[in-house]
Protein backbone atom coordinates (compact mmCIF):
# COMPACT_ATOMS: atom_id res chain seq x y z
CA UNK A 1 0.00 0.00 0.00
CA UNK A 2 1.23 3.23 -1.19
CA UNK A 3 0.15 5.34 2.20
CA UNK A 4 -0.42 4.97 5.78
CA UNK A 5 -2.26 7.28 8.30
CA UNK A 6 -1.48 7.05 11.63
CA UNK A 7 -3.60 8.66 14.57
CA UNK A 8 -2.42 8.37 18.01
CA UNK A 9 -0.94 9.86 21.14
CA UNK A 10 2.39 10.30 21.72
CA UNK A 11 4.77 11.09 24.62
CA UNK A 12 8.45 11.53 24.82
CA UNK A 13 10.56 10.29 27.72
CA UNK A 14 14.80 11.25 27.62
CA UNK A 15 16.24 8.53 29.29
CA UNK A 16 19.62 8.48 30.97
CA UNK A 17 21.70 5.69 30.43
CA UNK A 18 20.85 3.81 34.10
CA UNK A 19 17.21 4.41 33.56
CA UNK A 20 16.92 3.21 29.59
CA UNK A 21 19.07 0.06 31.10
CA UNK A 22 16.66 -0.50 33.74
CA UNK A 23 13.40 -0.21 31.38
CA UNK A 24 14.72 -2.38 28.32
CA UNK A 25 15.09 -5.33 31.30
CA UNK A 26 11.76 -4.74 31.97
CA UNK A 27 9.97 -5.08 28.67
CA UNK A 28 10.67 -8.72 27.26
CA UNK A 29 7.37 -10.00 28.93
CA UNK A 30 5.74 -7.21 27.29
CA UNK A 31 7.01 -5.78 23.83
CA UNK A 32 8.57 -7.08 20.97
CA UNK A 33 10.87 -5.87 18.96
CA UNK A 34 9.82 -4.89 15.14
CA UNK A 35 11.00 -6.86 12.65
CA UNK A 36 13.35 -4.20 11.34
CA UNK A 37 15.22 -4.17 14.74
CA UNK A 38 16.31 -7.99 14.64
CA UNK A 39 19.91 -7.21 13.80
CA UNK A 40 20.14 -4.07 16.12
CA UNK A 41 18.90 -0.38 15.52
CA UNK A 42 17.87 1.30 12.27
CA UNK A 43 18.75 4.71 11.00
CA UNK A 44 15.94 7.25 9.76
CA UNK A 45 16.87 9.87 8.00
CA UNK A 46 14.82 13.24 7.53
CA UNK A 47 14.34 16.59 5.48
CA UNK A 48 12.68 19.44 7.40
CA UNK A 49 10.95 21.95 5.16
CA UNK A 50 10.23 25.69 5.86
CA UNK A 51 10.88 29.02 5.01
CA UNK A 52 13.77 30.89 5.16
CA UNK A 53 12.52 32.81 7.86
CA UNK A 54 11.94 29.26 9.71
CA UNK A 55 8.26 30.41 10.93
CA UNK A 56 6.79 26.19 10.58
CA UNK A 57 9.52 25.21 13.00
CA UNK A 58 9.23 28.67 15.04
CA UNK A 59 5.28 28.40 15.34
CA UNK A 60 5.76 24.70 16.59
CA UNK A 61 7.96 25.36 19.23
CA UNK A 62 5.18 28.15 20.17
CA UNK A 63 3.22 25.06 21.38
CA UNK A 64 0.03 26.16 19.51
CA UNK A 65 -3.19 23.61 19.96
CA UNK A 66 -2.66 22.89 16.18
CA UNK A 67 0.73 22.56 14.48
CA UNK A 68 1.93 20.86 11.24
CA UNK A 69 5.11 19.87 9.61
CA UNK A 70 6.12 18.66 6.33
CA UNK A 71 9.11 16.38 6.08
CA UNK A 72 10.26 13.96 3.90
CA UNK A 73 11.98 10.90 5.40
CA UNK A 74 13.79 7.49 4.15
CA UNK A 75 14.86 4.37 6.34
CA UNK A 76 18.71 4.28 5.41
CA UNK A 77 20.82 6.64 2.96
CA UNK A 78 19.52 6.52 -0.71
CA UNK A 79 21.74 5.17 -3.47
CA UNK A 80 19.56 6.17 -6.63
CA UNK A 81 16.65 7.98 -7.38
CA UNK A 82 14.25 4.84 -7.47
CA UNK A 83 15.29 4.58 -3.87
CA UNK A 84 12.00 4.62 -1.55
CA UNK A 85 11.09 7.67 0.92
CA UNK A 86 8.42 8.83 2.47
CA UNK A 87 6.98 12.13 1.71
CA UNK A 88 5.00 12.94 5.29
CA UNK A 89 2.70 16.01 6.87
CA UNK A 90 2.60 15.37 10.55
CA UNK A 91 -0.10 17.47 12.51
CA UNK A 92 -0.59 17.58 16.01
CA UNK A 93 -3.95 18.47 17.40
CA UNK A 94 -5.11 19.14 20.91
CA UNK A 95 -1.86 16.54 21.83
CA UNK A 96 -3.03 13.88 18.66
CA UNK A 97 -0.98 13.21 16.42
CA UNK A 98 -2.01 12.15 12.89
CA UNK A 99 0.24 11.52 10.18
CA UNK A 100 -0.41 11.38 6.51
CA UNK A 101 2.60 9.84 4.01
CA UNK A 102 2.65 9.30 0.76
CA UNK A 103 5.25 6.64 -0.28
CA UNK A 104 7.25 7.91 -3.29
CA UNK A 105 11.16 7.65 -4.64
CA UNK A 106 13.65 9.74 -3.86
CA UNK A 107 13.20 11.22 -7.94
CA UNK A 108 9.40 11.79 -7.18
CA UNK A 109 9.77 12.85 -3.98
CA UNK A 110 12.92 16.02 -5.16
CA UNK A 111 10.68 17.14 -8.62
CA UNK A 112 7.19 17.20 -6.32
CA UNK A 113 8.86 19.42 -3.83
CA UNK A 114 10.85 21.74 -6.10
CA UNK A 115 8.62 21.99 -9.50
CA UNK A 116 5.60 20.81 -7.89
CA UNK A 117 5.58 17.98 -10.51
CA UNK A 118 3.12 15.56 -9.54
CA UNK A 119 4.35 11.65 -9.37
CA UNK A 120 1.73 9.66 -11.41
CA UNK A 121 0.07 7.53 -9.18
CA UNK A 122 -3.08 5.94 -9.73
CA UNK A 123 -4.52 4.79 -5.96
CA UNK A 124 -6.91 7.74 -4.26
CA UNK A 125 -5.04 8.02 -1.24
CA UNK A 126 -1.67 9.01 -2.13
CA UNK A 127 -2.98 11.70 -4.38
CA UNK A 128 -4.93 13.17 -1.37
CA UNK A 129 -2.02 13.47 0.96
CA UNK A 130 -0.42 15.01 -2.38
CA UNK A 131 -2.66 17.18 -2.45
CA UNK A 132 -2.89 18.30 1.07
CA UNK A 133 0.80 18.60 0.97
CA UNK A 134 0.39 21.48 -2.05
CA UNK A 135 -2.38 23.14 0.24
CA UNK A 136 0.36 22.93 2.96
CA UNK A 137 2.97 24.71 0.54
CA UNK A 138 0.55 27.06 -0.82
CA UNK A 139 -0.62 28.47 2.32
CA UNK A 140 3.19 29.15 2.77
CA UNK A 141 3.35 30.94 -0.21
CA UNK A 142 5.19 28.03 -2.01
CA UNK A 143 8.72 29.08 -0.40
CA UNK A 144 9.00 25.98 1.29
CA UNK A 145 12.17 24.26 1.03
CA UNK A 146 14.39 22.19 2.55
CA UNK A 147 15.63 23.65 5.84
CA UNK A 148 17.10 21.25 8.11
CA UNK A 149 18.81 17.52 8.12
CA UNK A 150 18.21 15.26 11.72
CA UNK A 151 18.58 11.20 11.13
CA UNK A 152 18.52 8.89 14.47
CA UNK A 153 19.40 5.28 14.85
CA UNK A 154 15.93 3.68 16.19
CA UNK A 155 14.94 0.27 18.43
CA UNK A 156 10.75 0.04 17.84
CA UNK A 157 8.86 -2.45 19.79
CA UNK A 158 5.06 -3.39 19.76
CA UNK A 159 3.27 -4.42 22.43
CA UNK A 160 2.52 -8.60 22.80
CA UNK A 161 -0.98 -8.16 23.07
CA UNK A 162 -1.56 -4.88 21.52
CA UNK A 163 0.51 -4.17 18.38
CA UNK A 164 -1.07 -0.05 18.51
CA UNK A 165 1.04 -0.08 21.74
CA UNK A 166 4.68 1.08 20.38
CA UNK A 167 7.86 2.17 22.27
CA UNK A 168 10.50 3.69 20.19
CA UNK A 169 14.22 4.08 21.55
CA UNK A 170 16.14 7.13 19.28
CA UNK A 171 19.64 7.73 19.46
CA UNK A 172 22.50 9.39 17.50
CA UNK A 173 20.51 12.13 17.12
CA UNK A 174 21.77 14.27 14.85
CA UNK A 175 21.38 17.50 12.91
CA UNK A 176 22.51 19.85 10.24
CA UNK A 177 21.28 23.34 8.11
CA UNK A 178 24.23 22.61 5.06
CA UNK A 179 24.02 19.69 3.04
CA UNK A 180 20.15 19.12 3.24
CA UNK A 181 19.80 16.30 1.40
CA UNK A 182 19.23 12.41 2.55
CA UNK A 183 21.70 11.66 0.05
CA UNK A 184 24.22 13.34 1.91
CA UNK A 185 24.07 10.82 4.85
CA UNK A 186 23.82 10.77 8.55
CA UNK A 187 26.19 13.59 9.82
CA UNK A 188 26.09 16.72 11.95
CA UNK A 189 26.02 18.32 15.30
CA UNK A 190 24.21 15.90 18.14
CA UNK A 191 20.78 17.51 20.06
CA UNK A 192 21.19 14.88 22.94
CA UNK A 193 24.33 13.99 25.45
CA UNK A 194 25.60 10.89 23.73
CA UNK A 195 24.73 9.22 27.06
CA UNK A 196 20.85 10.00 27.28
CA UNK A 197 18.15 8.31 24.19
CA UNK A 198 14.77 9.37 23.53
CA UNK A 199 12.14 7.29 23.96
CA UNK A 200 8.43 7.57 22.45
CA UNK A 201 5.64 5.85 23.82
CA UNK A 202 2.53 5.97 21.16
CA UNK A 203 -0.83 4.70 21.84
CA UNK A 204 -4.34 4.83 21.41
CA UNK A 205 -6.46 5.84 23.56
CA UNK A 206 -4.99 5.10 26.78
CA UNK A 207 -1.15 4.06 27.87
CA UNK A 208 -1.19 0.56 29.22
CA UNK A 209 -1.34 0.45 33.07
CA UNK A 210 1.37 -2.29 33.56
CA UNK A 211 3.47 -0.29 31.79
CA UNK A 212 2.47 3.03 33.35
CA UNK A 213 3.54 1.72 36.62
CA UNK A 214 7.06 0.99 35.27
CA UNK A 215 7.85 3.97 34.28
CA UNK A 216 6.39 5.01 37.80
CA UNK A 217 8.82 2.67 39.39
CA UNK A 218 11.59 3.64 37.73
CA UNK A 219 10.98 7.81 38.15
CA UNK A 220 10.23 8.00 34.09
CA UNK A 221 8.49 10.81 33.36
CA UNK A 222 7.22 12.26 30.08
CA UNK A 223 8.21 16.05 28.90
CA UNK A 224 8.02 18.20 25.86
CA UNK A 225 10.11 17.62 23.58
CA UNK A 226 11.18 18.10 19.65
CA UNK A 227 13.67 17.01 17.75
CA UNK A 228 13.80 19.72 14.94
CA UNK A 229 12.10 22.52 17.78
CA UNK A 230 15.79 21.43 19.75
CA UNK A 231 17.57 21.88 16.67
CA UNK A 232 16.23 25.63 16.05
CA UNK A 233 16.66 26.62 19.46
CA UNK A 234 20.68 25.32 19.37
CA UNK A 235 20.26 27.63 15.86
CA UNK A 236 19.24 30.89 17.62
CA UNK A 237 22.30 30.20 19.95
CA UNK A 238 24.68 29.74 17.41
CA UNK A 239 25.04 26.14 18.60
CA UNK A 240 25.84 26.79 22.15
CA UNK A 241 22.93 25.20 23.65
CA UNK A 242 22.64 22.80 21.81
CA UNK A 243 23.15 19.57 24.52
CA UNK A 244 22.75 21.92 27.37
CA UNK A 245 19.37 22.84 27.39
CA UNK A 246 18.67 18.94 26.90
CA UNK A 247 21.36 18.68 29.71
CA UNK A 248 18.61 20.25 32.09
CA UNK A 249 16.34 17.96 31.68
CA UNK A 250 17.60 15.22 33.12
CA UNK A 251 19.97 14.37 35.96
CA UNK A 252 22.39 12.41 34.67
Amino acid sequence: MSIQTFKRVEDKFILGKAQHESLKARLNDIMELDGYCRGGSYPILNIYFDRDDNEVIRRSTEKPYYKEKLRLRSYGVPDGGDYPVFLELKKKIGGVVNKRRAALTYDEAKRFLSSGEKPPKSDYLTNQVLSEIEDFMSRHRREIKPAAFLSYNRIAMFGKNDSSFRITFDTEITARRENVTLSGGCYGGLILPPECCLMEVKFLGAMPPGFASMLSELKIYSRSFSKIGTEYKALLTGGKGLTKASRELISI
